[in-house]
């Protein structure tokens, strides 16, 4: 048992939950047998989930009626009680009872309850949520998605030396090209703020990530850059135009295929091709976005997602414990 990797799991959290939840553990499980899921949450409601004489060793519960809610403010969730599903989580972590914790909750809440009861890593100022974007090539880290609004060149220098190091804990075969979001790849162009990250930047030697300079939001996905850095504002807003468009696509493709009798018989003809395209632009499979910054790894994932998004979300816990994410986190920050 203690070479397991040790899960916190708020149950409570997103929507359909603790269903969603358990049947995300459950399909985890099939591919990790080297994992211990600590759940918190209402007891009665989670075992219905599971089988019957499920193995205690291995989906460990801890019994809770009280749950941060999606209309709390970050405030109110952290006055709300340390009995809460989001907070015991979050404290299993605290107390090295668990390697890293994930939830589908409310993220005002989980960023706070996180930073209550979590130290930052030396000589870095703020967390920033990052997560994985599909491009051309392969995958991106991007970060900040919102942690943050407002940001200095300290901070986009520290978003990079983390997200590099998320990276090559995701995928330790590649390396990691870093690039700042703005608007337009001239080394005069934005604001002063991101002008001064780009000389540091570019003065930096590390070996974690070479540096590519500047990205605009229309090369994201060119796959030229894996390390996409920027402010919470910004960032956030990429996001969600992001999803959008990828939904947006998804649906005009079903549409035009089964609007008329041409459009069923072109995407039967297509149906490998189609198939290929909806799995890139899946969101489930980019699943769990990861507070970074902290002494302990916290994975957020989508509170609308479905097991299966779920289930990725804790892959993406296991290859950050498996690789020492923290580690790599604190090894570059001082180089």
């Amino acid at each position: 048992m203690q070479n397991k990797i040790k899960i916190a799991v708020d149950a409570m959290g997103g929507e359909n939950s603790p269903k969603k939840v358990i049947d995300g553990i459950l399909e985890n499980y099939k591919e990790n047998k080297d994992v211990v899921y600590n759940i918190f949450g209402d007891l009665e409601k989670i075992e219905i989930f599971l089988p019957k004489n499920y193995n205690k060793d291995v989906f460990n519960i801890t019994n809770t009626k009280n749950k941060i809610l999606d209309t709390d403010t970050p405030l109110s969730a952290a006055k709300k009680g340390k009995d809460t599903s989001m907070w015991l989580t979050i404290k299993s972590l605290k107390d090295n009872d668990s390697d890293v914790a994930i939830s589908a909750g409310n993220t005002g809440a989980l960023f706070v309850i996180s930073k209550l009861n979590l130290s930052m890593i030396e000589n870095i100022d703020k967390p920033a949520l990052a997560a994985l974007w599909p491009n051309k090539k392969n995958f991106n880290v991007v970060l900040d998605l919102g942690a943050n609004i407002e940001c200095n060149e300290k901070n986009l220098m520290d978003f990079s030396i983390m997200g590099s190091s998320l990276f090559k804990s995701l995928f330790p075969t590649y390396q990691a090209v870093v690039a700042l979001l703005n608007v337009g790849s001239e080394e005069l162009k934005g604001n002063d703020i991101i002008k001064k990250a780009y000389q540091n930047l570019q003065n930096k030697k590390n070996e974690n990530f070479s540096f590519h300079g500047y990205v605009e939001g229309n090369q994201i996905m060119d796959g030229n850059v894996n390390v996409v850095v920027t402010d919470g504002f910004t960032g956030n807003i990429a996001l969600k135009t992001a999803e959008g468009t990828a939904n947006f696509i998804i649906n005009e493709f079903k549409s035009s295929m089964t609007s008329n009798f041409f459009g069923k018989i072109s995407s039967l003809i297509n149906f490998r091709n189609l198939k290929k395209v909806k799995r890139k632009l899946d969101p489930r499979l980019y699943n769990g976005a990861i507070l970074i910054g902290l002494n302990s790894p916290v994975v957020k994932s989508h509170g609308s997602t479905d097991y299966i998004g779920f289930s990725h979300s804790l892959n993406v816990c296991i290859k950050i414990v498996k690789n020492s994410l923290i580690q790599k986190i604190k090894d570059n920050i001082n180089k």
